[in-house]
């Protein structure tokens, strides 16, 4: 029996997803799947014979990708993240209009918050406009955290946290808030789509976001090659190519070991003379035994290039005035 299991691949019946790779609006849908649980597969509507398929059984003609094709036969074309949230079964409306506290954020922060409040008797509301865990949610692993000597994924804590604050009845919303204003000792959140809701309290744990590179080439090319803390959605599409990461910090380590059990070459682009003063130790000793990662110090981007897809980057040694493309 255990033989079978391992060897064993029941066909996927479930969702999905035809899309072209370097795309942004296809890396986004995916990210918002994966980060969300919802099993699904990934098919090239340029290699997949299956993806082509799947467009001619449904007569779309001039399809507008990603298209998800579900399992009861319905398809979405390129859906607003609204829409594929209600679709897979994500909560966007709130169930009441007056809560005792409403969290604006489901990062880390926000969670323990939900359940300390939620674990007193506060009727809790969280909004989170993409998934439980916030940026701490994308690392693909954590080692130095507290209670979990063996680590887990970034995924693995936030989808603990989660089960605890449902455990207590917090109730999650997934969308956006579009303004917050105060009246008589209320806090009233304006939701994206009008709707208002009050609460006595309102905790704003929005976190924070990814730096993102002001060079050229960089906004052009993001979702087609360049991406921001993508290493679940991206790293296995990275077979036998070459990643370049840009950052010293632990997550840019997490992610670089990651990415290194799939690629071919992995290259960690840091500003800093080395590593030391912003990266925990364990991960750099890690690093080090990996053969196919490699980190370039004093080095910094400043340009990125390609027809359609990342295909070159530009980067300067500051101290050696070193350029390599």
């Amino acid at each position: 029996l255990e033989t079978w299991c391992d060897t064993h691949k029941a066909p996927f019946e479930g969702l999905r997803v035809v899309g072209a790779r370097y795309a942004l609006r296809d890396h986004q849908v995916r990210q918002f799947l994966t980060r969300n649980y919802v099993p699904y597969v990934w098919l090239d509507v340029e290699n997949s014979p299956e993806a082509q398929e799947l467009i001619k059984q449904n007569g779309l003609t001039d399809p507008k990708l990603p298209v998800l094709f579900f399992r009861d036969g319905a398809y979405l074309e390129q859906p607003e993240q609204s829409q594929l949230a209600q679709r897979i079964g994500l909560r966007t409306q709130p169930s009441q209009d007056v809560y005792d506290l409403v969290i604006l954020g489901a990062g880390p922060a926000g969670l323990a918050a939900g359940v300390y409040g939620a674990s007193e008797g506060l009727r809790t509301l969280v909004i989170e406009q993409e998934a439980p865990g916030g940026q701490a949610g994308t690392s693909s692993r954590i080692e130095n955290y507290l209670g979990f000597p063996t680590g887990l994924s970034g995924a693995e804590l936030a989808q603990r946290a989660y089960q605890q604050a449902v455990r207590f009845n917090v109730e999650f919303l997934s969308g956006r808030a579009a303004s917050l204003r105060s009246d008589q000792g209320y806090h009233f959140v304006c939701l994206g789509d009008g709707r208002e809701i009050s609460a006595q309290t309102c905790l704003i744990a929005t976190g924070v976001d990814w730096r993102r590179l002001d060079v050229p080439g960089i906004e052009q090319l993001t979702g087609a090659g360049i991406y921001y803390g993508a290493a679940l959605a991206e790293a296995r599409s990275c077979k036998d190519e070459e990643v370049f990461l840009v950052g010293g910090a632990n997550s840019a380590g997490q992610a670089a070991l990651a990415f290194s059990q799939y690629a071919r070459r992995v290259v960690i682009l840091v500003r800093a003379p080395s590593l030391e003063s912003s990266m925990s130790k364990y991960l750099i000793d890690e690093i080090a035994r990996e053969s196919n990662i490699e980190v370039w110090s004093g080095s910094q981007v400043v340009e990125a290039m390609g027809n359609g897809r990342l295909q070159q980057l530009r980067e300067i040694g500051r101290a050696s005035c070193r350029e390599r493309v």
